[in-house]
């Protein structure tokens, strides 16, 4: 029989360690991200000295691969072989997709950063919590704020060939269309592509380039765009100029605006420690990928708190995990919609350098950005969901 949430646990259920498995990727074009993940995952258990709610907790990972059928295969061995009581990750929006409904009929609760929109939205996973943002959210802010305030009438978007671009790109052209603007052309390379030659040939006629790409690939597109002599100015999403990719850049970078969950430069307590210690640990400045995880933890050990450490009835830990509201993380304040996705700040940055050194500078800060930006929830969830072809071109 459950427990019910919040009683004290019997003395078997003090000692023994709240499992938490790790799906992450790290080979291939997302290991980067995945890395990462992993990074700040280790980093939150350290400075919360490997406990929650009075008890220990074990970590177990799992290797991806970077595809679906790795994704599942890894989250079968979690569940199965290693009885986890909670799950972090996967990266990807298809590895998530891939998973959902067989972790759901387990009912272990999945804390994530795939951005998979549908995930809390048409098709929502009732185990599912996302501290991050879906695909869209950050970019449906980029596009209000390329029109608005950046006052661009054109544009073309770049991002790989799978759901995340999609979404990303979808969210960016809703809002911009609705503000005046118009995207001419959407392009889609494969996620493993070495040469981005035939889709910058195809970049121009427009005042900004849009691009969406993830893991190392940002760094790879924007040499390329830089040898092939493009000057247009370039946003990109929360992937595009991940703060932990900033040393692997050069100049190319400079300039360039980017729409994210998490900002490095955010000047709160929770994330002065969480860069001090990536720093320190990694010697690299944090990124999304690590802060998303930092930060699923925070919300993994407050639900704890309310369950009094009961991790055996999983209703009420996802009850719980739903329920959660923070003021100082490392992303700032948020809390979660009825969906399970959060509601907190996107950061708009722009790339400069500093004392020699590559980083991004915050210029605007949205507040308490909804997963369905300002559009009406029913009308929202009544739409399409993003996709290669929707929006469709006005052209």
């Amino acid at each position: 029989m459950a427990l019910a949430a919040g009683l004290p646990l019997p003395a078997i259920a003090q000692w023994k360690p709240i499992r938490i498995g790790l799906l992450t990727v790290k080979t291939g074009p997302l290991a980067q991200g995945g890395i990462q993940m992993e990074q700040g995952t280790n980093l939150f258990l350290k400075d919360a000295n490997g406990m929650m709610a009075g008890r220990k907790v074990e970590l177990i990972v799992g290797d991806t691969g970077g595809n679906p059928a790795g994704a599942k295969t890894k989250a079968q061995e979690l569940i199965e072989r290693d009885n986890v009581d909670l799950i972090f990750g996967p990266l990807a929006a298809f590895e998530l997709l891939a998973i959902s409904d067989y972790v759901a009929g387990k009912k272990v609760p999945i804390l994530s950063l795939a951005a998979a929109e549908d995930m809390t939205q048409r098709k929502p996973n009732p185990y599912f919590v996302r501290a991050s943002a879906t695909a869209a959210q950050a970019m449906q802010p980029l596009g209000d704020y390329a029109a608005k305030e950046l006052k661009y009438k054109t544009a073309m978007t770049i991002t790989e060939d799978f759901a995340f671009g999609y979404e990303q790109m979808g969210g960016f052209q809703r809002v911009f269309e609705d503000e005046g603007g118009r995207v001419l052309k959407k392009l889609w390379p494969p996620i493993v592509t070495p040469d981005y030659t035939p889709y910058l040939v195809q970049l121009g006629g427009v005042d900004v380039i849009v691009e969406g790409f993830a893991g190392s690939n940002p760094l790879k597109f924007l040499k390329q765009y830089k040898d092939a002599g493009l000057k247009l100015p370039l946003l990109g999403g929360e992937t595009a100029g991940d703060d932990a990719l900033l040393k692997s850049f050069g100049d190319e970078a400079i300039g360039m605006i980017t729409a994210s969950p998490y900002a490095a430069d955010l000047d709160t307590p929770s994330n002065k420690k969480f860069v001090a210690g990536m720093v320190r640990d990694y010697e690299n400045l944090p990124g999304l990928y690590a802060a998303g995880l930092y930060i699923s933890g925070m919300v993994a050990a407050a639900a704890l708190e309310q369950t009094g450490g009961n991790t055996e009835d999983k209703d009420a830990l996802i009850k719980a995990l739903r329920a959660v509201s923070l003021t100082d993380t490392p992303r700032g304040p948020f809390h979660f919609d009825r969906f399970g996705n959060v509601v907190g700040n996107i950061y708009i940055r722009r790339c400069e350098r500093k004392d020699g050194k590559l980083v991004n500078t915050t210029i605007k800060t949205y507040d308490g950005i909804s997963q369905f930006w300002t559009y009406d929830e029913k009308w929202f969830l009544a739409q399409p969901v993003y996709s290669r072809d929707y929006p469709s071109l006005k052209s």
